[in-house]
């Protein structure tokens, strides 16, 4: 087992200076009656533990030494005949190797006493009622043992502030498991594209998607999939997946896999029909310049908002060559007239979670890219039915999505593989 969440620990134990953190992964959600969603644990008690089941609490106890308790359930062999293994706190103990395991029955017992006389808290304040309800209680009790000269924490901090910084930048071992998530995604992309004709409907080409994460061994889609043919590639979050693909429409897919709780996160466009028609051509090599530009912008030192302005620059010049905007490049950018097409950022954060934790913005200032993070690139262009715009335009919505991993000089792509020019793309889907 990959032991870095073992340094992760103790780096967070350095951080803290003092204090008592206590997490607690996801609950188990109820899809209907006793059917239960598939389980996912939480991003953060992952990323320090390891653990894979639910009803888990963490404590990481930072001085005088740093100490870490796992609280799991049972191990059951009744329960396991039915919903399958479980650690126990003996194998869990040994296994992710925490100082102590115990049963998760024993902690509104023992948690207390590991707060006695510690300085500060650490957890996810304000991330659920119901756990912050818990988290207080047991610093009442706590606050109970005054007279008997027990001290309790007097300050609280929110965890996320430290993790969040934590997770930004990835390790080895982080970055090769994004590297296979993407390798997974893009043959995913490429099979959709293979098997793309007019009269298919959406949701056949998003099986082929699911199809070839599981078959390749990620647990899930990294989000819900979006496969929008049409008109339906102007919607940003569609999601329905269920209408016919018709020739001459372009095929928008926004969908990644995850693997070993790592994220994926890819985008293309192409034509149902397997030829981009003269209008889509020129909407789409707009949008992939425009991809080009900020990607040049991804390297050590830059400012996350670098990528951003360099797509809106050539993506808002281009609506004016177009004649879909009107003034100059400045006017088009300052008075936001360029939103009709392009309503969104051009990139977000990428790991664990899709959009994933970091501040984009420190004190008022967009933050520095670092060598080891991982961001998306992806410009788009959406044009609707309006009075104003050349109706050859009408309907086509194109988005080109890559993952970048900031490197000493520059950036890699990890998700490369998949086509993204229009020839290589024609060839493909002829092929």
């Amino acid at each position: 087992m990959n032991q870095n969440h073992i340094e992760r620990r103790k780096r967070l134990a350095k951080t803290m200076g003092g204090g008592v953190a206590v997490l607690r992964t996801a609950p188990e959600r109820i899809r209907n009656r006793d059917a239960h969603h598939p389980y996912r644990f939480d991003s953060n008690f992952y990323y320090l533990s390891r653990f894979p089941e639910p009803e888990a609490i963490l404590v990481i106890i930072a001085e005088p030494s740093p100490k870490t308790v796992l609280f799991c359930r049972d191990k059951d062999l009744e329960r396991e005949t039915w919903d399958g293994f479980r650690y126990g706190p003996d194998a869990a103990r040994e296994t992710f190797e925490v100082d102590e395991a115990y049963s998760i029955t024993r902690v509104d017992d023992l948690v207390p006493k590991l707060l006695e006389d510690q300085t500060a808290m650490f957890f996810e304040v304000g991330n659920d009622p119901s756990w912050d309800n818990q988290v207080i209680g047991w610093l009442n009790t706590v606050r109970g043992q005054g007279r008997n000269g027990v001290g309790a924490p007097e300050q609280i901090h929110d965890i996320r502030s430290i993790l969040d910084e934590m997770r930004l930048v990835k390790d080895a071992s982080e970055l090769d498991t994004m590297r296979q998530a993407a390798t997974i995604s893009a043959r995913a992309h490429c099979r959709a594209m293979q098997i793309t004709r007019p009269g298919l409907k959406e949701y056949e080409v998003e099986a082929e998607l699911l199809h070839e994460f599981r078959r390749s061994g990620s647990q899930s889609p990294a989000y819900t999939s979006i496969v929008a043919g049409g008109a339906n590639a102007c919607v940003l979050h569609y999601v329905d997946n269920n209408a016919v693909l018709n020739d001459g429409d372009l095929l928008l897919i926004d969908a990644g896999c995850e693997l070993n709780g790592y994220a994926s996160d890819i985008t293309r466009t192409f034509p149902v029909g397997g030829t981009f028609s003269g209008p889509q051509r020129d909407i789409y090599e707009l949008v992939l310049a425009a991809q080009a530009a900020a990607i040049e912008q991804v390297r050590p030192g830059n400012e996350w908002e670098d990528p951003h302005r360099a797509a809106l620059k050539v993506l808002a010049q281009g609506f004016i060559d177009l004649g879909l905007c009107k003034g100059t490049l400045d006017s088009v950018i300052e008075s936001g007239d360029y939103r009709k097409f392009y309503m969104h950022r051009t990139g977000h954060w990428l790991g664990m979670d899709v959009h994933d934790v970091g501040d984009y913005k420190r004190e008022g200032t967009w933050r520095k890219l670092e060598t080891g993070m991982v961001l998306t690139v992806e410009p788009g262009c959406y044009i609707r039915p309006a009075e104003d715009v050349a109706e050859q335009f009408w309907n086509i919505g194109v988005r080109i999505e890559d993952d970048a991993v900031v490197t000493g000089n520059s950036c890699e792509i990890i998700t490369a593989e998949v086509p993204k020019k229009i020839a290589e793309i024609e060839t493909l889907m002829r092929g």
